[in-house]
């Protein structure tokens, strides 16, 4: 299990780190387009493992690379088989501790069908052996997606009950959740839906029992600042955001207007990296990319 002086600064970097934390979590549904937008195109895998295989090359260029370290990347959120994976002989989540990056881990099954216009999780079965499982390898905390599609009160309400149930079944195991219902930023309701889940939010951390603390991802709202009582509230470690289908140049002048959020970016990070490259433009492009997420996280625009 993680020792308590390690899980003490991890906590500190996630509270009060400067930077931002990268999700390299694509799962089974989205890998196929995360590969496709690195230059591997699908008839260079011919089933399920070739294709995480790929994958997973492709994180482990981007946690080893000189430019991938805690000085600005300060979390990486994981899918399951990169956490039980290896990179230069060393389990992962180790490797990315040992860069100062703090690792969490993706722990949702995808989504059911949309009702009452949201989408919840699937049920997470097997999910108390996952969170013994990362809590052995030294990982900090989960990451579970739910999303909002509609400013529909009843659905909205019932995906932060879920979340915080599942959130409560994480601190039980020892980690932090990231609570992330996601706002579609194409929804013809998206600054309804925002504020419907802003007061679900509060309320729902008013209500938490014991003094732990959650995280929460969030789509970058449409009205900037609106988030403001989730950044300042005693029972949130940090606010991050999610890039939600923005290239980068706009996802981060979004970021930079709201005060408190840093970038939990994943397709914004990686939309420049290209198989092909040779070491040196792999780590300038990624270099480059870094830089931009890590100034709009912590150089906010009045």
């Amino acid at each position: 299990m993680t020792d308590p002086t390690m899980t003490a600064k991890m906590t500190g970097q996630m509270a009060s780190g400067k930077g931002f934390i990268a999700a390299l979590d694509q799962s089974g549904g989205s890998t196929p387009k995360a590969l496709k937008g690195y230059g591997i195109e699908a008839d260079a895998f011919s089933n399920d493992d070739e294709m995480f295989a790929l994958i997973h090359e492709m994180r482990v260029r981007i946690i080893t690379s000189p430019a991938f370290t805690g000085d600005k990347v300060i979390g990486a959120i994981l899918f399951e088989r990169t956490m039980d994976g290896q990179a230069d002989g060393k389990p992962v989540p180790q490797v990315l501790r040992d860069r100062g990056v703090v690792p969490f881990i993706k722990i949702d099954k995808g989504l059911e069908d949309e009702k009452d216009g949201v989408q919840l999780m699937k049920p997470l079965t097997g999910v108390d052996a996952l969170l013994s499982r990362a809590a052995g390898l030294g990982v900090f905390g989960t990451k579970e997606r739910s999303v909002i599609n509609l400013a529909n009160p009843a659905g909205i309400a019932a995906v932060v009950k879920q979340q915080f149930e599942v959130g409560q079944q994480v601190l039980a195991a020892g980690l932090v959740p990231i609570i992330e219902p996601e706002v579609n930023i194409k929804s013809p309701e998206r600054a309804q839906a925002d504020r419907i889940l802003l007061d679900e939010l509060v309320k729902a951390l008013d209500a938490m029992p014991g003094d732990d603390k959650v995280m929460l991802k969030l789509s970058l709202p449409a009205k900037e600042g609106l988030f403001q009582p989730l950044v300042d509230h005693p029972r949130v470690l940090r606010v991050v955001a999610l890039s939600g289908g923005f290239k980068r140049p706009e996802a981060c002048v979004e970021l930079a207007r709201n005060p408190g959020i840093i970038a939990s970016f994943s397709r914004a990070l990686l939309e420049d990296l290209r198989f092909q490259m040779s070491d040196a433009e792999f780590d300038r492009a990624l270099g480059e990319a870094i830089d931009e997420i890590y100034d709009a996280s912590v150089n906010k625009k009045g």
